[in-house]
């Protein structure tokens, strides 16, 4: 009876084990497919269009570039990429949108330098760009160009400040929005000229521009990439760049260094950003697909036709600069009371 017991004991625990070991291999067979899943599932992206929101008007610079990426990233994801352009209010009409989307890759901000300044001008923004936003990439750098209207008698910077001393605070700017890159640049000049100008905000380069031809407003600096046809055309008068170099496009045109200017900032740049929480094999996908795209021979040679310059630095290196460009801006706009108007 004993000896039966014992026989029965062991039967039992024999198969206990047995069990366990099914149940351990169940579980460890689970855990490897969901582990091999995952990576799948990072790499099937995109399933589906992909939307690249804009944050200025249709036939500005940025859109300009934009549209001459557009073949090639589908080409490179698969999927078609939808534009989205949502100018107005310095950018964070469009930035509100990235803010709002999903952390999913499906949604991809490409604006100019305003984000790092925006929260230093607009106090009750719905997000905060440096939580909300990941930054993927600096794409491009762009010089700015100083024109103006044919009818102002103006051929050099220094012609340019005397006319406008001589209008006593009647000499009207345009600018792509309030906090942009060229409306911090041009409340440089007037500090340092010691001149009033009146500050006329656009949506976005083609409108500014525009009005500079009309004559609705007397002057703009402006993206390169929409002064030269406009200069080229007789059109508008280019008076200085802001590089370190003249342009090749405007080889004719002094810089603002050579004008006087020797400390005038450098031009504009143009970034991209997903929102905070984008897995970063996603990020390192769209980053990799940017830079195929911006260095296809056809895309680079009309970047520069259009005066840009690609850079599309690691995404480790563009966070860093961000947030470097935060602190900096924020600091230019306090000491000189900037406010959006």
């Amino acid at each position: 009876m004993i000896r039966f017991q014992c026989r029965w004991s062991t039967s039992i625990l024999r198969s206990r084990r047995a069990v366990a070991r099914s149940v351990a291999g169940l579980a460890l067979g689970a855990s490897l497919a969901f582990v091999g899943i995952t990576p799948a599932m990072a790499q099937a992206w995109p399933e589906k269009p992909v939307r690249l929101v804009v944050a200025f008007a249709a036939g500005g610079m940025i859109d300009i570039f934009a549209r001459t990426l557009q073949p090639r990233l589908a080409e490179g994801i698969g999927q078609p990429l939808i534009i989205d352009n949502r100018g107005g209010a310095s950018g964070t009409l469009a930035e509100a949108v990235l803010a709002k989307s999903p952390p999913d890759g499906y949604t991809i901000l490409m604006t100019a330098d305003v984000v790092p300044s925006n929260p230093h001008l607009f106090r009750n923004l719905s997000y905060d760009p440096m939580r909300d936003f990941a930054p993927v990439s600096m794409l491009l750098r762009v010089p700015l160009t100083l024109i103006v209207n044919p009818s102002v008698p103006a051929n050099s910077l220094a012609e340019l400040i005397a006319y406008v001393r001589s209008r006593d605070g009647k000499f009207a700017y345009a600018s792509t929005g309030t906090g942009t890159s060229n409306h911090l640049l041009m409340l440089f000049l007037k500090a340092r000229a010691g001149v009033d100008m009146i500050h006329v905000p656009y949506k976005g380069g083609a409108p500014a521009v525009a009005d500079v031809i009309g004559g609705q407003v007397q002057s703009t600096l402006i993206a390169i990439t929409l002064a030269v046809p406009q200069v080229r055309s007789g059109k508008a008068r280019a008076i200085a760049v802001t590089d370190d170099k003249r342009a090749p496009l405007l080889p004719q045109i002094p810089t603002f260094s050579e004008s006087g200017f020797a400390d005038f900032p450098p031009g504009q740049w143009i970034g991209l950003y997903v929102p905070a929480g984008t897995p970063p094999a996603t990020i390192a996908r769209l980053h990799a697909e940017f830079s195929k795209a911006a260095r296809a021979p056809d895309v680079l040679a009309r970047f520069r036709d259009l005066g840009a310059e690609v850079v599309m630095n690691p995404t480790a290196e563009f966070a860093a600069f961000f947030r470097s460009e935060y602190e900096r801006l924020g600091k230019l706009i306090r000491e000189n009371k900037v406010t959006v108007q």
